[in-house]
Protein backbone atom coordinates (compact mmCIF):
# COMPACT_ATOMS: atom_id res chain seq x y z
CA UNK A 1 0.00 0.00 0.00
CA UNK A 2 1.21 3.30 -0.66
CA UNK A 3 2.17 5.33 2.17
CA UNK A 4 2.53 9.13 2.94
CA UNK A 5 3.84 11.25 5.28
CA UNK A 6 2.80 14.37 5.83
CA UNK A 7 0.34 16.93 7.57
CA UNK A 8 -2.39 17.97 5.72
CA UNK A 9 -2.57 21.52 6.64
CA UNK A 10 0.75 21.62 4.24
CA UNK A 11 0.15 22.80 0.73
CA UNK A 12 2.47 20.88 -0.28
CA UNK A 13 1.20 17.72 1.20
CA UNK A 14 -2.10 18.54 0.27
CA UNK A 15 -1.24 18.68 -3.51
CA UNK A 16 -0.49 14.64 -3.16
CA UNK A 17 -3.62 14.03 -1.18
CA UNK A 18 -5.47 15.67 -3.68
CA UNK A 19 -4.00 13.13 -6.70
CA UNK A 20 -4.41 9.88 -4.35
CA UNK A 21 -8.14 10.98 -3.94
CA UNK A 22 -8.53 11.84 -7.45
CA UNK A 23 -6.90 8.21 -8.44
CA UNK A 24 -8.54 6.68 -5.55
CA UNK A 25 -4.89 4.83 -4.80
CA UNK A 26 -5.36 2.94 -1.37
CA UNK A 27 -2.82 4.82 0.57
CA UNK A 28 -1.60 5.05 4.90
CA UNK A 29 -0.48 8.34 5.49
CA UNK A 30 1.53 9.21 8.89
CA UNK A 31 1.40 12.97 10.44
CA UNK A 32 5.06 14.55 9.97
CA UNK A 33 6.17 18.10 9.74
CA UNK A 34 6.00 20.77 11.79
CA UNK A 35 4.37 20.43 15.29
CA UNK A 36 3.84 16.45 14.50
CA UNK A 37 8.01 15.92 14.09
CA UNK A 38 9.36 13.49 12.65
CA UNK A 39 11.37 14.86 9.79
CA UNK A 40 14.24 14.75 11.34
CA UNK A 41 14.70 11.39 12.94
CA UNK A 42 17.14 9.21 10.99
CA UNK A 43 14.87 6.56 9.26
CA UNK A 44 13.07 9.56 8.16
CA UNK A 45 16.16 11.54 6.67
CA UNK A 46 17.30 8.14 5.11
CA UNK A 47 14.60 8.02 2.78
CA UNK A 48 14.50 12.40 2.33
CA UNK A 49 17.84 13.76 3.53
CA UNK A 50 15.88 17.23 3.38
CA UNK A 51 13.51 16.69 6.50
CA UNK A 52 10.23 18.08 4.26
CA UNK A 53 7.16 16.90 3.74
CA UNK A 54 5.77 15.16 1.79
CA UNK A 55 7.35 12.28 1.38
CA UNK A 56 5.96 8.85 -0.28
CA UNK A 57 7.08 4.91 -0.54
CA UNK A 58 5.68 2.93 -2.62
CA UNK A 59 6.78 -0.60 -2.50
CA UNK A 60 10.60 0.08 -3.04
CA UNK A 61 10.09 3.48 -4.48
CA UNK A 62 10.66 6.62 -2.36
CA UNK A 63 9.53 9.91 -3.72
CA UNK A 64 9.98 13.12 -2.49
CA UNK A 65 9.21 17.10 -3.29
CA UNK A 66 5.37 17.36 -4.11
CA UNK A 67 5.46 17.77 -7.31
CA UNK A 68 7.27 14.91 -8.52
CA UNK A 69 5.11 12.73 -6.68
CA UNK A 70 2.32 14.05 -8.36
CA UNK A 71 3.99 13.30 -11.51
CA UNK A 72 4.79 9.76 -10.46
CA UNK A 73 1.38 8.91 -9.53
CA UNK A 74 -0.45 10.58 -12.38
CA UNK A 75 2.16 8.71 -14.78
CA UNK A 76 1.63 5.23 -12.71
CA UNK A 77 -2.61 5.56 -11.79
CA UNK A 78 -3.64 8.15 -14.30
CA UNK A 79 -3.63 7.55 -18.28
CA UNK A 80 -6.64 8.99 -19.04
CA UNK A 81 -8.09 10.64 -16.72
CA UNK A 82 -4.72 13.02 -14.69
CA UNK A 83 -1.60 11.97 -17.34
CA UNK A 84 -2.39 13.14 -21.15
CA UNK A 85 -0.89 10.73 -23.02
CA UNK A 86 0.13 12.79 -25.61
CA UNK A 87 3.05 14.95 -24.94
CA UNK A 88 2.07 18.49 -26.14
CA UNK A 89 -1.31 17.90 -24.56
CA UNK A 90 0.41 16.92 -21.17
CA UNK A 91 3.06 20.01 -21.44
CA UNK A 92 0.26 22.27 -21.69
CA UNK A 93 -0.47 21.76 -17.86
CA UNK A 94 3.05 20.58 -16.74
CA UNK A 95 4.63 23.91 -17.44
CA UNK A 96 1.97 25.11 -14.42
CA UNK A 97 3.13 22.48 -12.13
CA UNK A 98 6.54 24.30 -10.96
CA UNK A 99 5.44 28.05 -11.74
CA UNK A 100 3.56 28.11 -8.18
CA UNK A 101 6.69 27.18 -6.39
CA UNK A 102 9.31 29.08 -8.28
CA UNK A 103 6.80 32.09 -8.46
CA UNK A 104 4.11 32.38 -6.29
CA UNK A 105 4.87 30.87 -3.15
CA UNK A 106 6.99 33.84 -1.98
CA UNK A 107 4.75 36.52 -1.96
CA UNK A 108 1.76 34.26 -1.16
CA UNK A 109 3.49 33.26 1.97
CA UNK A 110 4.15 36.49 3.61
CA UNK A 111 -0.11 37.34 3.34
CA UNK A 112 -0.73 33.70 4.41
CA UNK A 113 1.30 33.80 7.51
CA UNK A 114 0.42 37.00 8.37
CA UNK A 115 -3.10 36.42 7.87
CA UNK A 116 -3.41 33.00 8.76
CA UNK A 117 -0.64 31.95 11.43
CA UNK A 118 0.23 35.24 13.13
CA UNK A 119 -1.68 36.36 15.71
CA UNK A 120 -3.34 40.05 14.67
CA UNK A 121 -1.14 42.20 16.77
CA UNK A 122 1.57 40.92 15.72
CA UNK A 123 1.46 41.20 11.55
CA UNK A 124 3.80 42.71 9.78
CA UNK A 125 1.20 44.99 7.23
CA UNK A 126 3.24 46.44 4.90
CA UNK A 127 4.37 42.51 4.00
CA UNK A 128 0.86 41.70 3.43
CA UNK A 129 0.07 44.75 1.21
CA UNK A 130 3.14 43.87 -0.60
CA UNK A 131 2.55 40.02 -0.98
CA UNK A 132 -1.10 40.79 -2.14
CA UNK A 133 0.06 42.84 -4.38
CA UNK A 134 2.83 40.72 -6.36
CA UNK A 135 0.08 37.66 -5.93
CA UNK A 136 -2.60 39.73 -7.74
CA UNK A 137 -0.20 40.11 -10.23
CA UNK A 138 1.33 36.46 -10.49
CA UNK A 139 -2.84 35.54 -10.58
CA UNK A 140 -3.55 38.09 -13.45
CA UNK A 141 -1.57 36.09 -15.86
CA UNK A 142 -3.01 33.09 -14.63
CA UNK A 143 -6.64 34.74 -15.47
CA UNK A 144 -5.09 35.43 -19.13
CA UNK A 145 -4.07 31.72 -19.76
CA UNK A 146 -8.00 30.77 -18.74
CA UNK A 147 -9.36 33.26 -20.48
CA UNK A 148 -9.53 30.25 -23.81
CA UNK A 149 -9.92 27.14 -21.57
CA UNK A 150 -11.13 25.76 -18.80
CA UNK A 151 -8.24 24.21 -16.99
CA UNK A 152 -4.54 24.93 -17.28
CA UNK A 153 -4.47 21.57 -18.46
CA UNK A 154 -6.50 22.61 -21.38
CA UNK A 155 -10.00 21.49 -21.44
CA UNK A 156 -10.02 18.55 -18.98
CA UNK A 157 -8.83 18.49 -15.25
CA UNK A 158 -5.60 17.05 -14.94
CA UNK A 159 -2.44 17.18 -12.91
CA UNK A 160 -1.27 20.65 -14.04
CA UNK A 161 -4.17 21.96 -12.14
CA UNK A 162 -3.30 20.76 -8.77
CA UNK A 163 -0.49 22.33 -7.51
CA UNK A 164 -1.65 26.04 -8.59
CA UNK A 165 -5.32 24.95 -6.87
CA UNK A 166 -3.91 24.02 -3.58
CA UNK A 167 -2.53 27.93 -3.10
CA UNK A 168 -6.20 29.08 -4.73
CA UNK A 169 -7.79 27.37 -1.99
CA UNK A 170 -5.86 29.54 0.56
CA UNK A 171 -6.45 32.87 -1.55
CA UNK A 172 -9.74 32.55 -2.11
CA UNK A 173 -10.52 31.76 1.43
CA UNK A 174 -8.88 34.24 3.08
CA UNK A 175 -10.30 37.35 4.60
CA UNK A 176 -8.79 39.44 2.13
CA UNK A 177 -9.29 42.21 -1.09
CA UNK A 178 -8.73 40.46 -4.33
CA UNK A 179 -8.89 41.50 -7.95
CA UNK A 180 -11.57 40.54 -9.88
CA UNK A 181 -10.02 38.02 -12.05
CA UNK A 182 -13.25 36.29 -13.49
CA UNK A 183 -11.30 33.32 -15.61
CA UNK A 184 -9.33 32.50 -12.40
CA UNK A 185 -12.71 32.42 -9.87
CA UNK A 186 -14.57 30.46 -12.46
CA UNK A 187 -11.95 27.69 -12.92
CA UNK A 188 -11.61 27.86 -9.02
CA UNK A 189 -15.24 27.51 -9.23
CA UNK A 190 -14.73 24.10 -10.75
CA UNK A 191 -11.83 22.70 -9.23
CA UNK A 192 -13.73 23.71 -5.69
CA UNK A 193 -16.37 21.39 -6.41
CA UNK A 194 -14.34 18.26 -7.20
CA UNK A 195 -14.78 15.78 -4.84
CA UNK A 196 -11.17 14.90 -4.40
CA UNK A 197 -10.91 18.96 -3.48
CA UNK A 198 -13.66 19.21 -0.91
CA UNK A 199 -11.81 15.67 0.65
CA UNK A 200 -8.11 16.80 0.23
CA UNK A 201 -7.99 20.59 0.26
CA UNK A 202 -10.68 22.49 1.72
CA UNK A 203 -9.62 21.92 5.22
CA UNK A 204 -9.78 24.77 7.67
CA UNK A 205 -7.07 27.23 7.00
CA UNK A 206 -4.35 26.26 9.84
Amino acid sequence: MLKIWGRTNSVNVKKVMWAVEELGIPYERTDAGGAFGLVNDDAYRAMNPNGLVPLIKDGDVVVWESNAIVRYLAAKHGAGTLWADDPAERAMGDKWMDWPTSSLAGPFRDVFWNMVRIAPQNRDNAAVEHGKAACGTLFSRVDRALADHPYLSGDTFRMGDIPLGCFAYGWFEMSIERPNLPHLSAWYDRISKRPAFQKAVALPLT
